[in-house]
């Protein structure tokens, strides 16, 4: 079985609970269909330290001016404030060439901003914190293709709110396909309603769920 590698873009203030569960269910074997199938590596826009909203120091894998669409399984944007600032236009333009090429990209909260200034939602179904948090941007014009949902899942493109982490990480576990039908409701039932049977449902997968216990 070849590895396949996700990336995750790395960027100042950029929210910390946002990318947490997809990465953590991507680089944790338990429960995975092809256990160690996929890798996370960090992208930056260099390889300069990046610090989290939360006051974490991250040090890039690579630079975005290596990452190639061929050789990545999907490319997740974190939100951040540098979104709305206008900053970090390579990055937009490498989701670009993702989504082109026919590799997903995940983008949540100040990222689907991003993706919206520069037109990348006009022609796509995709959801955001609000309807109103896109509107006034001046290249967008995919209101006709809002979704009212906490994340969307369209062809290559994920979408969701910053409020919405677990359901952002379940749209990517199920485009990656990374668990099984029934694991995956049972995470979710787990992890977004605290819902005990979730965890007992995991546990007759034969292993206890990952996290819970901690």
């Amino acid at each position: 079985m070849e590895q396949q590698t996700v990336h995750l873009f790395v960027l100042d203030m950029m929210a910390d609970w946002e990318y947490g569960y997809a990465v953590a269910g991507i680089n944790q074997p338990m429960f995975q269909l092809n256990p160690g199938r996929f890798t996370i590596r960090t992208v930056g826009a260099t390889r300069d330290p990046v610090r989290t909203m939360g006051g974490l120091t991250i040090v890039p894998d690579m630079q975005l001016a290596d990452l190639r669409p061929e050789e990545s399984a999907m490319l997740i944007l974190p939100g951040s404030t540098a979104w709305e600032q206008g900053a970090h236009a390579d990055a937009i333009d490498k989701a670009r060439a993702f989504l082109d090429a026919g590799v997903p990209v995940a983008a949540i909260c100040g990222a689907t901003w991003g993706l919206a200034n520069a037109g990348l939602l006009n022609a796509r179904p995709h959801t955001s914190n609000a309807p109103e948090f896109l509107s006034a941007i001046p290249g967008y014009g995919g209101g006709g293709h809002y979704v009212d949902a906490p994340a969307h899942a369209d062809a290559h493109l994920i979408t969701a709110s910053g409020t919405a982490p677990v359901d952002f990480a379940r749209a990517i576990f199920e485009q990656l396909g990374l668990y099984a039908p029934p694991v995956l409701d049972a995470w979710y039932t787990l992890y977004k309603h605290g819902d005990a049977s979730g965890f007992y449902a995991l546990m007759a997968e034969g292993a206890p769920a990952q996290g819970a216990a901690a």
